[in-house]
């Protein structure tokens, strides 16, 4: 019979399920546990940043810190979630002290006030750690491939509360075009449990439930795909600005010591200038207060990217996908007024709607929407991140991310990856 043919050697199937149930779980419980301890640590050095203001004049000091940290470990050419990236790609192996390395370099950046995210970081513990787990139960090298995505999914979930995403996320933003299938269940798994974990452990999810749901009618429809076709040729300008100010900074400023000073020294000063410190450290309480009040000046997307690109350029760690969803959610905010819709609305569209366009994940996309603003918009936020991944082209944060099918062709022609 036909359908027996398709579990041909059950076996095969009943190991699978139950190897990867156990990793994934067993990497759940580890990623939950790194989630909230991360959490709790960034959490802690950003609340005494906001009671000790002055600590910002001490960046530059941070900042050669953190070099020497790098050196000190022999990891001057790491390259942050790229070299994840490559791990997951190509099978490269994962240096295990990027574990503790990012992990102190990260808070040492959101202590002193650098502009950065930390979902980078995040990506890099989870999957520094589970290359470890690999070589401690003999894994092949495709096996320790989907660990490690596991890992990501799984360190992931427990700092920022969102499992679905998670698990989508890591399985698609790799590779464009495609979505790694064969690590479902372990990321599953993986993402789920750290989500809990890290619950548990005092960790919730960060976002802003919207009840409303706006009305999709022939005078409005226009102005939201307008809004995404906006937030594309944002998303393009972001990514070039980060790309260029890091070869920029490399070119001009080659070592990295003087490099990350000069580089803390202007964060310092555009703060000064500024006159407060709400562009320091992630901004995600911008974000949230956009979407929740619909309140953002008109100016705060232009210098969060701003602030976000000199700090990343200098060499502070961190991420880039906080900051993304500040820009994305202020510009959004602000836009989305002129245009006549609501602002809050807007702002939630502009924060997944460049998230998209920023990492190429359009499904991870759709699902954040949903589990970080609920679902009574979903068919907004679908529209917004279609447009999104189509006109934004193959820009992106990531420039070991493979563009595995072009956007402009229905031919299946693979691509190498992105050059910036």
């Amino acid at each position: 019979m036909a359908w027996l043919d398709k579990i041909h050697h059950p076996e095969r199937f009943i190991k699978t399920f139950l190897q990867w149930g156990i990793l994934g779980l067993l990497m759940g419980a580890i990623g939950g546990l790194l989630g909230a301890l991360f959490h709790h640590a960034l959490h802690f050095v950003t609340h005494l940043r906001g009671e000790h203001n002055w600590l910002i004049f001490l960046l530059p000091l941070g900042g050669l810190l953190t070099v020497a940290i790098y050196k000190a470990f022999k990891m001057q050419n790491n390259r942050g979630t790229n070299e994840i990236i490559d791990a997951v790609l190509d099978g490269e192996k994962l240096n295990p002290l990027i574990a503790p390395v990012i992990f102190a370099s990260t808070a040492i950046t959101h202590l002193f006030g650098g502009s950065a995210g930390r979902e980078g970081a995040a990506l890099q513990l989870g999957g520094s750690v589970a290359s470890m787990l690999s070589g401690v139960f003999k894994l092949s090298d495709d096996d320790r491939t989907v660990l490690i995505m596991s890992g990501m999914s799984a360190v992931f979930a427990g700092l920022f509360g969102t499992p679905l995403t998670a698990c989508l996320f890591t399985m698609e933003f790799e590779s464009v075009g495609t979505i790694f299938s064969p690590a479902l269940l372990p990321c599953y798994l993986s993402a789920f449990t750290a989500s809990k974990v890290s619950a548990a452990l005092g960790v919730h999810a960060e976002g802003h439930l919207i009840e409303a749901v706006a009305a999709v009618t022939m005078d409005t429809v226009w102005r939201y795909a307008l809004l995404a076709m906006a937030l594309s040729c944002l998303g393009i300008a972001m990514c070039w600005v980060f790309h260029k100010a890091e070869h920029l900074a490399h070119h001009h400023l080659p070592n990295p010591f003087v490099r990350i000073a000069v580089g803390g020294v202007i964060v310092a000063g555009l703060t000064l200038l500024v006159g407060d410190h709400r562009f320091n450290g992630a901004g995600m309480d911008m974000a949230l207060t956009a979407v929740a009040e619909g309140k953002a000046d008109w100016y705060s997307f232009l210098l969060k990217m701003l602030f976000t690109a000199v700090t990343l350029a200098a060499g502070f760690k961190g991420g880039e996908i906080v900051p993304t969803f500040c820009v994305g959610a202020t510009f959004g905010c602000v836009l989305g007024g002129v245009l006549g819709l609501e602002p809050g609305i807007a702002a939630a569209l502009g924060l997944v709607g460049l998230f998209c366009c920023a990492t190429n994940s359009p499904f991870a996309s759709i699902v954040l929407s949903i589990e970080m603003f609920g679902g009574a918009n979903i068919h907004l936020f679908a529209l917004v991140c279609v447009i999104c991944y189509v006109l934004s082209g193959h820009s992106g944060l990531y420039a070991s991310q493979i563009i595995q099918f072009d956007k402009a062709s229905t031919v299946h022609t693979p691509r190498e990856p992105q050059k910036h």
